[in-house]
């Protein structure tokens, strides 16, 4: 499974044809096929490349949502 520093993971934005990857607690999602993460933003607030652990937990869904794009990573510290 590859490491991704923040530097990397900031590459994946979801930006002119990019994937779109996010990091939660210490693991990297492909969120990339998901229409709600079109052009790398999610309802206008939270975007790819990103660490979105802190957004997550205040977030109206539950984390179990992450589980419907794959683990692609983990984000290094």
């Amino acid at each position: 499974m590859k490491v991704f520093t923040k530097e990397e993971l900031e590459q994946y934005n979801g930006k002119e044809g990019k994937p779109a990857y996010i990091a939660y607690k210490g693991k990297v999602y492909d969120v990339s096929k998901s229409y709600l993460w079109e052009g790398g933003e999610h309802q206008f607030e939270h975007f790819a490349g990103k660490d979105l652990t802190i957004e997550i937990e205040d977030a109206p869904h539950g984390v179990d949502v992450l589980e419907r794009f794959p683990m692609i990573g983990e984000l290094k510290e």
